[in-house]
């Protein structure tokens, strides 16, 4: 395990259990995401953010005069933490152990769905009751669409790749003809 993802647990398992003992669990995680997104969507803020011109308690005073009414003082102290340290690179990293460690603690899991063709909410409910059912955990599904399989779909759940598409069957084919042929 690197060093960063080292860190980032220590620091999303910290999160967690604050945003647990204050019951802020589900909101904890939309206001990280919201953050981590501002900052890896905009290239200015991600330049605001690592000056080394710029006096930290200016950074801080920035992210609360933006995040203020819309980030619990539990998030805003966290950025504001790793700002301090030197380590906002790293926001990705704790929102990425953040979602693991709620789920690990809350029986829920993350499944990340690239299909043909977008899926309607019929067909992701059931594709998260059947995926639920083979992990014992509630499965929540987000999907993106990737027109080179073909058909069928990938579902990525943590480390694991469930590889259901068109092309990853043709890949698998061609490989076994190859392997037979020599």
């Amino acid at each position: 395990m690197s060093r960063g993802s080292v860190v980032a647990k220590r620091y999303a398992k910290a999160l967690f259990q604050l945003a647990l003992e204050k019951g802020l669990v589900v909101e904890t995680e939309a206001q990280l995401k919201l953050i981590v997104e501002v900052v890896e969507s905009n290239a200015d803020v991600r330049a605001f953010l690592t000056a080394p011109n710029i006096t930290l308690e200016a950074k801080k005073q920035t992210l609360l005069q933006a995040f203020g009414t819309q980030v619990s003082p539990i998030v805003l102290n966290l950025v504001g933490l790793l700002i301090e340290r030197g380590r906002d690179g790293e926001l990705a990293a704790v929102l990425a152990a953040y979602l693991q460690v709620a789920g690990e603690k809350l029986g829920r899991a993350d499944a990340e769905v690239v299909s043909f063709q977008p899926m309607t909410d019929g067909e992701q409910s059931k594709l998260a009751d059947k995926f639920g059912a083979l992990l014992g955990k509630s499965v929540r599904v987000s999907n993106s669409v990737n027109p080179n399989l073909l058909g069928g779909l990938t579902v990525r759940i943590g480390d694991t790749l469930y590889d259901g598409s068109l092309r990853g069957k043709l890949d698998r084919l061609d490989k076994t003809l190859q392997a037979s042929t020599k």
